[in-house]
């Protein structure tokens, strides 16, 4: 299966917390960075997932922010730090390429937002992506 979602990071599922309907999905990818989930019960146990399965950390580059000062005072759990290696701008948005350990990040964000942070290769940026936003597929 193809799939449009540039941002699939493999890793594996290091915990799971389950609650009555949702359950949170830690997962330590490739690069040694920690990544949360939040998916329902029902595709955990479809997925048979468990500690040690490994996994795609699955995100839409939509759905990637990013900062390039410290981080404080936030619930988004997902913070990767990385560098820029590419700006793509058009007329209203733009692709920012992130080299992160382990391998890489798309950032689809606003021309204005690239321009606000200086955004550049070589800067320093920090990836956040909500844990709601984060889909899990079995390798």
């Amino acid at each position: 299966m193809s799939l449009s979602i540039r941002n699939q990071i493999p890793g594996t599922v290091t915990s799971i917390t389950a609650g009555e309907v949702m359950a949170t999905v830690r997962t330590r990818l490739t690069g040694g960075q920690d990544i949360t989930a939040a998916i329902t019960l029902e595709a955990v146990k479809e997925l048979g997932l468990a500690e040690g399965t490994a996994v795609r950390a699955m995100v839409k580059s939509t759905e990637v922010s990013l900062a390039t000062g410290p981080v404080q005072g936030l619930s988004i759990r997902n913070r990767i730090p990385g560098t820029v290696t590419d700006v793509a701008t058009g007329g209203a948005m733009a692709t920012v390429k992130i080299t992160v350990d382990g391998g890489e990040l798309t950032a689809a964000i606003t021309k204005d937002a690239v321009a606000d942070l200086g955004l550049a290769a070589g800067s320093r940026v920090t990836a956040l992506i909500k844990s709601t936003e984060v889909s899990l597929a079995t390798a």
